[in-house]
């Protein structure tokens, strides 16, 4: 933390803190640091805590039923004076105050408050309108482990057998996948037969042994056959869960489907949001790919957040000239693009930015939307406002608009495909992707007539 003297026009240093809070006299400051209290001088110098508050018999005496309604008041106050459109769509915000606040005096927990101030912003019909949080509480929560595996009962021994194993990249704790560490050497279709010393076959469910095993060292007895004989005894480390195994294994199949599929001219691409995350999956995938002759990027199921016009850049690169060295083949300047056609995959879970991104593609004519009309909501969101108990609404602050200014864009609709395919929930849990298919036969039909390729360089000058 750090302070400008605007009297001795100097910068001072007043060290490292936790956080702070300065009266409202500005005398005094309540100032954490080190996990302890102290209420101080306004500090001019270096902060030093040496008379520490004592917190250990705080106690606070709380009426519930007036702090709900000051959060029911204050998130109606928020939105009057925060959302983006004066005209709160029409709606008339007074009289929605006293349709919903007899709702709200009659609630008798935090949950139920948060219900009824949902669906009074709801009132307002549109996206990104959240309300949760607060103090409710805290229920502790017993962990089943996972082996980031798929398994079947066999019918006749009721052994489990593994149908399928996850891969991981086990350096990532992220994508750890137990069954695939060193040591470990069971493959798919060996059975579990006991868990920690309890046979399997005497369970209702094999999940009861990894109730609370989350992180800790657990035994398996496996064996190639439905048997106690012959098994052998390994020892597996469970994780919470398995969503981020089974993401990492769609998006490396559908690349092996691509590749495949394409003797391997197509690129592809899956950003699952428009935050850190997402970028981080798409430079991790785009850079590998430059030499490709086309490009799937899926933006499917994408969460949102701010990056679009980040991707966009780097998607609608143009070439500018060929460099090439001794001893090696031309490049394209700047380097970092994709000469070839692109498609996008989208559905009605691309979301928030997720929808902005399928927008900005067909603006910039990078190629065809495939899939489904997106989400629809669009109208921006900068985080909560403080609330008495820790809780938060979110209200949509900045909306977007047409270039011709005639329209307001995307908001309640979303973004329609430029070819409509509706993947049939059976034929996806089998495996079988319609989208990424059309995406395929699309980009294939495209690189007939769109392929480029680097001009080879001029005879060499003699000068």
């Amino acid at each position: 933390m750090k302070m400008y003297d605007l009297e001795e026009k100097e910068e001072k240093d007043l060290g490292y803190i936790n956080g702070y809070e300065i009266s409202a006299d500005q005398k005094k400051m309540l100032v954490l640091q080190d996990r302890s209290f102290a209420i101080i001088d306004l500090p001019r110098a270096q902060i030093k805590i040496e008379d520490k508050l004592d917190l250990s018999n705080m106690e606070m005496k709380l009426n519930r039923r007036e702090e709900w309604n000051q959060i029911f008041n204050e998130c109606w106050r928020q939105m009057k004076y925060f959302f983006y459109d004066p005209n709160m769509h029409g709606v008339d915000w007074e009289a929605i105050k006293l349709r919903y606040q007899p709702l709200a005096q009659a609630v008798n927990h935090r949950a139920d408050l948060t219900y009824v101030i949902g669906e009074m912003v709801g009132e307002l019909n549109i996206g990104h309108t959240y309300v949760g949080g607060g103090d409710v509480p805290k229920l502790e929560k017993l962990k089943v482990g996972r082996l980031g595996a798929q398994f079947i009962r066999d019918p006749k021994t009721r052994f489990y057998k593994i149908t399928e194993i996850l891969k991981g990249q086990n350096w990532d704790k992220s994508l750890s996948s137990p069954l695939t560490e060193i040591g470990v050497n069971v493959k798919e279709g060996d059975y579990i037969i006991a868990i920690n010393g309890k046979p399997t076959n005497t369970m209702t469910d094999m999940y009861e042994a990894l109730l609370n095993t989350v992180g800790k060292q657990v035994t398996l007895k496996v064996n190639t056959k439905p048997e106690e004989k012959g098994s052998r005894e390994v020892v597996v480390v469970p994780i919470e869960n398995e969503q981020s195994l089974h993401y990492y294994n769609w998006v490396q199949n559908n690349i092996e489907k691509v590749n495949k599929a394409t003797d391997g001219k197509v690129g592809y691409i899956h950003v699952p949001d428009m935050g850190a995350r997402g970028l981080n999956e798409f430079v991790k995938h785009f850079y590998p790919q430059l030499r490709k002759k086309a490009l799937i990027i899926d933006v499917r199921s994408n969460g949102g957040g701010n990056v679009s016009a980040m991707l966009i850049e780097r998607l609608k690169r143009e070439i500018a000239m060929v460099g090439i060295a001794r001893n090696t083949i031309p490049s394209p300047d700047p380097e970092a693009l994709i000469l070839g056609p692109k498609v996008c995959l989208i559905d009605e879970f691309s979301a928030s930015d997720g929808d902005i991104f399928p927008y900005r593609f067909r603006k910039a004519n990078l190629g065809k939307l495939i899939g489904k009309r997106t989400w629809g909501g669009v109208t921006g969101i900068r985080g909560s406002l403080p609330l008495v108990d820790g809780g938060f609404l979110m209200k949509p602050e900045f909306a977007i608009y047409s270039v011709d200014g005639k329209e307001w864009i995307i908001e309640g609709h979303g973004v329609e495909p430029d070819i409509y395919v509706d993947n049939d929930p059976a034929k996806e849990f089998a495996g079988i992707d319609e989208q990424l298919n059309k995406a395929i036969e699309v980009i294939l039909e495209e690189l007939k007539t769109k392929e480029r390729e680097l001009p080879s360089p001029p005879p060499n000058k003699d000068k």
